[in-house]
């Protein structure tokens, strides 16, 4: 066995019999749940709720900002509950991001940075190889990945960029695209937020999310309530306007791109998109705005409702205004909905999945895992990490709880950065992070 490989596994299993001694933790609620990545570990479970949210004028001395600076991972490992196991399956990606899995058990990445998407098939035992396939390249800033019709046999995968959605044809087993796409929607508004994830919850439509263009709009001309009520007439109500028209929002079109219309609105950055096996309900997770302070405003994961709009730029969870737009929309304070599932500011989530597999113990099923990037607004920093949305018969209850950790060195270096994330076809997770250029799997009482 290659001696990186026994330190490999040596880690592991030390990181499973500490975790093994570590004695079980409460929820931590309220101004307990906040914290930094010093109180991160596998196990540790928050619940916040919109009253936790500190007062805006006392965060304003809180502002600050700071920057990771990127440190080599070394042998470091991810820690993982005990009686998980995680392994490397590949380095060396250029800007890893979104992961899906297509029905025959391939595991498709866009590697952002690259320009390509990948494709990794399973072995017999589930595991990856280090050496994936290219299924198309020569992609500017690829990001979202969809099979579509959504079932046991797609006939295309949509894969997105900033500016458009591209569609190939697809067959179960595909590695190689069979022939150039068909760009079935362009003019999607660039700059700002570029991730534009894609979700199928149905064989009617597909959902596009497109992030703001900028921190809160500050930018948006002066408009009449007479304006206003016409332009929404156009859009959905709480649609915002100018530079960030059609932005902050999510998208229903067409399987052929037609039909292009706003779903939801005031989602400042829905950097991820999943369908809930169980409800067929798109989720999203949502970075929002800085500026405000450490605690604010809280991050969020949440069931995106049809015509619903979720505060961006005028208020955030709920009604609370943002005071950048004090007095501003007052019209709109009681249609804001609440997120499902709040989570610590600035973390930054980027991919949500799912677990309907069947490798990880019962309770894990029909639960959630979330990304967190990890942001430099805050001071300490937090984020750098796997989380769990705990959910009971379908329903989020509120509560995640720190999966995968270990990211951060120091208060200054961080080796890496979760991003995609993904459930194998064997149960197993995958995760990819995009600051070291690593995919991961964790497994439940992996074998080495």
């Amino acid at each position: 066995m290659p001696a990186r490989a026994v330190i490999i596994i040596a880690a592991l299993f030390a990181a499973g019999v500490a975790a093994a001694a570590a004695p079980p933790t409460p929820v931590r609620k309220g101004s307990a749940a906040f914290g930094s990545w010093r109180d991160d570990a596998p196990g540790v479970r928050r619940h916040l709720r919109p009253d936790d949210l500190p007062d805006a004028a006392a965060q304003q001395s809180t502002i600050g900002a700071s920057p990771a600076r990127s440190a080599a991972r070394g042998e470091r490992v991810p820690a993982v509950p005990a009686g998980f196991a995680v392994e490397l399956v590949a380095e060396g990606l250029d800007e890893p991001r979104t992961l899906r899995v297509a029905p025959n058990g391939d595991v498709f990445l866009a590697e952002t940075g690259g320009g390509r998407v990948l494709v990794f098939r399973p072995g017999a035992d589930g595991k990856l190889p280090a050496q994936p396939v290219v299924f198309a390249t020569g992609l500017r800033e690829a990001y979202g990945i969809a099979f579509f019709p959504p079932g046991p046999e797609p006939t295309a995968v949509y894969v997105s960029q900033p500016d458009r959605i591209l569609r190939y044809a697809y067959r179960n087993g595909d590695t190689v695209a069979s022939a150039a796409p068909d760009v079935v929607l362009k003019g999607i508004p660039a700059g700002g937020h570029s991730t534009r994830d894609l979700a199928a919850p149905d064989a009617r439509r597909l959902l596009v999310a497109v992030g703001s263009a900028s921190n809160v709009a500050k930018g948006m001309p002066t408009r009449s309530a007479g304006e206003i009520a016409a332009f929404e007439r156009t859009r959905l109500r709480g649609a915002a306007w100018g530079d960030e028209d059609r932005r902050a929002a999510v998208w229903t079109i067409a399987p052929d791109g037609g039909d292009a219309r706003l779903y939801a609105t005031g989602l400042r950055n829905c950097a991820g998109m999943a369908v809930q096996p169980a409800t067929k309900a798109p989720w999203c997770v949502v970075n929002e705005r800085d500026g405000l302070g450490n605690d604010l405003p809280f991050e969020y994961a949440t069931r995106v409702r049809e015509g619903g709009f979720y505060g961006w730029p005028w208020y955030y969870i709920g009604a609370h205004a943002d005071p950048r737009w004090a007095g501003e929309r007052a019209d709109l304070a009681d249609r804001v909905v609440v997120p499902d599932v709040l989570m610590q500011a600035h973390s930054a989530p980027l991919g949500i999945a799912f677990y309907d597999g069947t490798m990880f113990p019962s309770t894990y099923r029909g639960d959630a895992f979330v990304t967190l990037h990890g942001s430099w607004n805050r001071v300490p920093r937090t984020g750098y990490k796997v989380v769990r949305l705990r959910f009971a018969d379908g329903v989020p209850t509120g509560e995640y709880e720190d999966f995968m950790t270990g990211f951060v060195i120091d208060d200054t270096h961080v080796w890496g950065r979760p991003t995609g994330i993904a459930v194998a076809r064997d149960g197993s997770l995958l995760v990819s992070e995009d600051q070291g250029g690593t995919l991961w799997r964790v497994a439940y009482r992996l074998s080495p």
